[in-house]
């Protein structure tokens, strides 16, 4: 059990899903956790699960309390942001900068980004040596996140670790639950494929970096097979005994201009940089693990 004197007291911009995944494997290990989120009523819950929470977004840079964030920052050995850039750019070191720079004991400090920097690539491999070129705003807000966030160390604490993460699923957050809901669709693109990534993944490489800091690196974090959204869907189908959705046509969907800029983007991601650099060792290496996994852990807690 780590003493007081050496526990990780991680500070997050951002305490949503993914955070929330870590912060509970932290705290289990000893970790102190506190953070940022958004309303009063998210502050009130997180504060009763004994989470330091702080108000925090671009209109409220310091939160109601600037004081009590500073000082919550101020002792943190560890920092992790989670928010994404807006068009005004990356709100935390907006924000923050100020605050960042005055953490002392910071040991690490990581950025969670998106593989949307690659943009389209027609469906070829890509990995941390491709350049990034992004093919729409998000990504190029994303990929300006990056290096705002790479920079900042310089001469005052660590490099950011840059995190691109593919589309995130876990409990409460799958086709499954898109399935039972009756919104789960069947689209068709031929040659199209997206990376995943399910969130206690995510969580075992975040910590993987906790364990080796290597300040400034960047990791693809997805799991080892990209495939089309249909094929998934067709998979949560099978494991809930139910009929598939009929397929459509992605011409013929009639998305939206948001979901159908998400469509726009075709690779395949390589997720080598972090198990050889890390040692981690995907629990779910595809969607068909996921997925299962996440329906089994549905079924024993029922139990």
């Amino acid at each position: 059990m780590p003493t007081p004197e050496t526990r990780p007291r991680l500070f997050c911009f951002g305490l949503g899903y993914t955070a929330m995944h870590l912060a509970t494997a932290l705290a289990a290990e000893g970790g102190d956790i506190a953070g940022t989120c958004r309303g009063a009523e998210n502050q009130a819950s997180l504060r009763d699960a004994g989470i330091t929470a702080h108000l925090f977004d671009r209109d409220r840079p310091a939160g109601d309390g600037a004081a009590e964030l500073v000082e919550s920052l101020a002792v943190a050995t560890h920092v992790l942001s989670t928010i994404p850039p807006d068009e005004a750019g990356d709100p935390v070191l907006d924000g923050c900068a100020d605050a960042l720079g005055a953490c002392a004991g910071l040991e690490w400090a990581g950025y969670l980004s998106a593989t949307s920097v690659y943009g389209d690539r027609g469906g070829a491999w890509v990995d941390e040596t491709t350049p990034v070129a992004p093919t729409g705003a998000a990504g190029r807000r994303r990929a300006a996140a990056e290096a705002a966030w790479q920079a900042f160390g310089t001469g005052v604490g660590p490099n950011a670790h840059i995190f691109r993460l593919a589309g995130i699923y876990g409990p409460g957050r799958s086709v499954l639950d898109g399935i039972r809901a009756g919104t789960a669709r069947r689209i068709v693109k031929p040659g199209h494929a997206f990376s995943r990534i399910h969130v206690d993944d995510i969580v075992q490489v975040l910590l993987a970096s906790m364990a080796r800091p290597d300040p400034g690196a960047i990791y693809n974090v997805c799991d080892d097979r990209p495939a089309p959204t249909a094929d998934v869907t067709a998979f949560g189908c099978e494991l809930l005994g139910v009929a598939p959705p009929p397929e459509q046509r992605f011409e013929d969907a009639g998305l939206s201009p948001r979901a159908a800029a998400f469509w726009a983007d075709n690779k395949r991601v390589r997720n080598q940089k972090m198990k050889s650099d890390l040692g981690v060792r995907l629990k779910y290496p595809d969607y068909r693990a996921g997925l299962a996994a996440i329906l089994a852990a549905e079924g024993e807690r029922e139990g």
